[in-house]
This record gives C-alpha cells, structure tokens and sequence, in this order.
C-alpha cells in the first residue's frame, strides 16, 4: 500500500495522486493479483461509474484468463458527502456461483455502499469474493469491510479525477487531486459555459 507525495498547485486543483503514480501503483496491484490468483479465471466486478477507467488500466496488468461485470451503486447523488442511503442502479448479471468474485472500486470510504454491494454478491455464492480499491480513505471507515488490495491510503479529501466526480464532471482528469473551494470552482465552470453557449 502507499501514501501519495502531495501536491502541486494548478490553479484551485491540488494534484494530490500524480497520473505516472497511479499507473506505477496499477501496474504493481495488477502484478500481485495476478500472482495470487494463478492458475484460475476470475470475475472483475467494476463499481460504475467511478470505477471504470481504473478497471480499464487494472485488467491490462492482470495476467490470467478473466471475466468482467459492472454494478452502479450510489451514495453520493449530487453532494461531496456520503448520504448514507445506498442504491443500486444497475445490477452485476455475469453468473458468479462458484466463481472467484474480485470487486473493483474506485474509493472506499465510509464503506457503506462495499457492504451493500458485498452483501448482495454474498447471496449468489461465489467461492470468494475480494475487494480492490484504488483509494481508500479508512479513517472514515463504518462498515466493517474488508480490502484485499488497496493503491493509496489517502486522508479525509473530497477527490476527483482519474474517474471520480463531482455531480459528473472532472471525470477525465489524468491526476488525482483536490479542488479548493469546490463548490465555487463549479459555480465558475457553469456560468463560463452558459456565456459560451
């Protein structure tokens, strides 16, 4: 696991997590997966939406035969904080009985959302069922979860970037980082847009 060297400044957006560390941190959590399930075919269930650009780089590192699924489960619909209340939006449809299940996200924070969707997969009896996260933020931990493999430890920081949002955007960021006073940077964003229509 690894705790991120922080932060340049550009502009409000802080680089906290740099695009040449993710993919180093990638391509090492690729390495250990693969080496821990040799010899098998695994299913990569992706949590939508956040999780998708870290499934896409994670599966290029992972080599063994594998299946992949998505699932949308949602505790943030339009805020910065975690609501608490999980729910689901789209449902994994691979059959995973009997199946060796590695659950990929990309944030685990309080942890509600992981145990929801844990809970769920749980029902369809895999023969094992992990968890891979690209950030996690324990210290806001309050679900009992586990995660077998985690890329950075990162502190209490609303992200965005590298496939994490804020009410949609700044998905496409190549870094991960912070935006200071995220609610104006957007308010900024939106009225640039509207003079620009």
């Amino acid at each position: 696991m690894s705790s991120p060297e922080g932060g340049e400044r550009d502009g409000a957006f802080r680089v906290l997590i740099p695009a040449e560390e993710i993919q180093k941190r990638i391509r090492e959590m690729g390495r250990q997966i693969t080496e821990d399930y040799q010899g098998r075919r695994i299913v990569l269930i992706s949590v939508l939406k956040g999780g998708f650009i870290f499934l896409a780089d994670l599966i290029r590192h992972i080599a063994l035969p594998l299946d992949v699924d998505f699932i949308a489960a949602s505790s943030y619909p339009t805020s910065s904080t975690s609501t608490g209340t999980v729910r689901f939006v789209m449902d994994a449809e691979i059959e995973i009985q009997g199946r060796d299940v590695l659950i990929v996200e990309d944030i685990v924070d309080s942890g509600l959302t992981l145990e929801m969707i844990c809970g769920r997969l749980m029902t369809r009896r895999p023969a094992s069922l992990k968890v891979c996260t690209l950030l996690n933020k324990s210290s806001r931990r309050v679900a009992q979860v586990s995660v077998e493999y985690s890329g950075f430890d990162i502190e209490d920081y609303f992200v965005i970037g590298y496939g994490l949002d804020y009410a949609e955007r700044f998905r496409n960021l190549p870094d991960i980082g912070i935006v200071d006073d995220l609610e104006e940077s957007l308010k900024r964003d939106l009225e640039k847009e509207r003079v620009c229509v």
